[in-house]
């Protein structure tokens, strides 16, 4: 389950987030899921605290499969299936449509 990494940006496929675009911010490969900035948002409710003395409602992304996101390739700009290949510079990811590398981003 390695087609989707940290601080890729992928493309949602399906439910009410089909179309966006986002980050990943976490993988749960034992889960199959992931966690993508923006996306799938959830309201966690806080209980009242010296931090919140009224409580608070809050807004956060939620871990959801990663069969619903694609990664996008830059030279397509779409969400793209990509392949594994063993090439000079080791083993990396290509787009299956126009078979351009997708890099990996490293922060």
């Amino acid at each position: 389950m390695k087609r989707v990494r940290r601080n890729d940006t992928v493309e949602v496929q399906t439910g009410d987030d089909a179309g966006k675009r986002g980050r990943v911010l976490r993988v749960f490969p034992a889960e199959g899921r992931v966690v993508v900035e923006g996306i799938h948002l959830v309201t966690k409710h806080l209980r009242k605290s010296t931090q919140y003395p009224l409580g608070a409602r809050m807004k956060r992304e939620a871990p959801f499969a990663v069969a619903n996101v694609l990664v996008v390739c830059a030279r397509c700009d779409r969400g793209v299936r990509v392949r594994h290949e063993v090439r000079q510079e080791g083993k990396v990811r290509v787009c299956r449509r126009c078979g351009e590398v997708v890099p990996v981003v490293r922060e």
